[in-house]
């Protein structure tokens, strides 16, 4: 129930922060700061991902994760499924033991890195608004 709130949650703020903002605009030609050779300002630093960009890489990390677990999980049980079948019952529940292992591992780090994008995106995305 809570992961169906949370899914709704960034839903709203990815719509939200897509949506057009009215921006103001300066005169710059009183100030002085800019001269008919000096037309265009230059940007030196790199633009970075929208709101919903992060919150959408965010669930691309979360959904890589998953995937890389459940590989993980199923390479594990193959190899204990065979170790099973050769009459090697400890090595089989080795094999399952560390596929669970290295399931979780995975599933956990992208859940991790997917939710502090999203929190990012959510974080532009309430800025944006306010």
């Amino acid at each position: 129930m809570r992961w169906k709130f949370a899914l709704l949650t960034c839903a709203v703020f990815a719509l939200a922060a897509a949506a057009p903002a009215h921006s103001q605009s300066t005169d710059q030609a009183g100030s002085g700061q800019y001269s008919a050779t000096n037309a265009k300002s230059v940007h030196n630093h790199k633009q970075s991902r929208s709101a919903g960009g992060d919150i959408g890489s965010g669930a691309g990390d979360i959904g890589k994760g998953t995937a890389k677990g459940a590989g993980s999980l199923a390479v594990g049980t193959g190899k204990g499924a065979v170790d099973l079948v050769t009459l090697h019952p400890i090595d089989a529940a080795a094999d399952v033991g560390k596929g669970g292992v290295s399931a979780g591992e995975h599933i956990g780090v992208g859940a991790v890195k997917g939710t502090a994008k999203i929190g990012k995106g959510v974080g532009k995305g309430i800025k944006h608004i306010f």
